[in-house]
């Protein structure tokens, strides 16, 4: 009959088995998986898609372990002294990229943040000066992370409300903040270099925030703990959302989940625990440890669990779709900027804890470039909407590897850039991959 459609043939027919391919790929594993088994095969799917997710930074990480303790003078990288070391060598770049994941995750970024960190640092070591000001440590360190706050609020203001692009007004900021930090180094009778030496109290305590290690014993009790109270809330979440009838991740990838952070604590405090001094006893897990690993938590809790940081990956996703749902694009932006600063500024003072004081040798210029390299490295992507904080770390120890391994082949540092260098270009251009393989594909922590 004239008008009628033709039936489909085979051939213009819908191919359904690309489609459920593609949902495989969108949807986490976890989500969709009802068995272990299921779960597996949605990963594969995932990876077939482009979807690596941290698999090539854990392959990277196991590749310089392997690597730099097969050449280290007399096989010291694996060292429990080096790999304590390492650690701490790691902590600010750790941080600085879990700042950095604040712009990137909304396809801005932040070139200031290694001034700022800085800036965090001098006025933390500044205040507990006791022939100046002479404040409590407490106060000192709430008083740093509260200017670099207000810095990144200022920031994410100008670029949120005058639509000035985030490169030029962190770029400003990049050459401000350095002045700045020049200024407030002076402020003290120092002569520009203010020292956590000293026998007072407060100064030790800003100190030991990177030197300091939590008793053996306490260790151990400590690390139970927290591992006790991760599972338990894996294992209650998990089984609360079945009892309402909601999706939850099988029970052996829970248990699974649960048995790796259980290892990784007993082979830290384990390695942590070992005699590291030379003469008497160094033991026990660095402060700093817990330190990286509470900002890690507060900052995946806060991106993975609330609506703000859902807002944050639909802004990155895709900006006009989220501000057509309603989202507040420029409230959750200016936020996101304040807390990329605010967590630089713990950065920083770590980092003045690294180094016993404050300088104008601070390499500012270095450390935001480290700070993008690692989350970048890590798997967080360059085009926004796809990254999880875990990915700062893990980016953060590749760094660190590479530059600890490097040192102990007494290496130059020109030789460490460029090897960083091209580490980072592998991983954007596997970002770049994967997403022309995936088509981009929806915003998301698993990506």
């Amino acid at each position: 009959m004239a008008g009628a459609t033709e039936p489909q043939t085979a051939e213009e027919a819908p191919d359904l088995t690309v489609a459920v391919e593609a949902q495989q790929a969108e949807v986490p594993p976890e989500i969709i998986a009802q068995s272990l088994a299921e779960y597996l095969r949605a990963y594969g799917a995932r990876i077939r898609a482009g979807e690596s997710g941290v698999l090539p930074v854990i392959f990277g990480l196991l590749a310089i372990i392997v690597v730099f303790e097969a050449i280290s003078p007399n096989h010291v990288f694996l060292a429990p002294g080096n790999l304590v070391n390492l650690f701490q060598q790691s902590a600010v770049f750790m941080v600085l990229a879990m700042a950095e994941m604040f712009a990137l995750l909304l396809g801005e970024i932040d070139l200031s943040v290694g001034y700022v960190a800085a800036v965090g640092g001098v006025i933390g070591v500044q205040l507990v000066q006791p022939q100046t000001t002479h404040w409590p440590w407490w106060a000192a360190i709430l008083a740093a992370l509260a200017v670099c706050a207000a810095i990144g609020a200022v920031q994410g203001t100008i670029i949120t409300r005058l639509r000035v692009p985030s490169f030029v007004v962190t770029l400003a900021g990049f050459l401000i903040f350095n002045g700045v930090m020049l200024i407030l180094l002076l402020l003290g009778p120092f002569s520009g270099y203010p020292s956590l030496a000293g026998g007072d109290a407060n100064l030790q305590v800003v100190y030991n925030l990177m030197w300091a290690t939590v008793d053996p014993v306490l260790s151990w009790i400590a690390m139970a703990v927290v591992v006790g109270g991760l599972a338990a809330l894996f294992w209650f979440g998990d089984a609360r959302r079945r009892s309402s009838g909601l999706v939850a991740p099988p029970v052996s990838l829970t248990v699974i989940k649960i048995g790796l952070i259980a290892a990784s604590g007993i082979v830290v405090v384990a390695i942590c625990n070992v005699n590291r001094a030379a003469v008497g006893t160094l033991a026990g897990v660095p402060w700093v440890i817990p330190i990286v690993l509470a900002v890690l938590g507060a900052w995946t809790i806060l991106l993975e669990r609330t609506r703000y940081g859902r807002y944050v990956y639909a802004i990155g996703g895709n900006a006009e779709a989220a501000r057509r749902a309603g989202i507040n694009l420029a409230g959750v932006r200016t936020i996101a900027f304040a807390l990329c600063s605010m967590t630089a500024g713990i950065g920083g003072l770590l980092y003045a804890s690294y180094l016993g004081g404050m300088s104008n040798n601070v390499q500012g210029g270095q450390l935001v470039l480290f700070a993008v390299a690692a989350a970048v490295i890590g798997g967080t992507s360059l085009f926004g909407g796809r990254g999880r904080v875990i990915h700062g770390v893990l980016g953060g120890l590749v760094i660190g590897g590479i530059y600890n391994g490097m040192y102990l082949q007494g290496l130059d540092v020109q030789r460490i850039f460029i090897v960083t260098g091209l580490v980072l270009l592998a991983a954007v251009t596997i970002d770049a991959l994967s997403r022309r393989g995936s088509g981009a594909g929806a915003a998301g922590p698993g990506r």
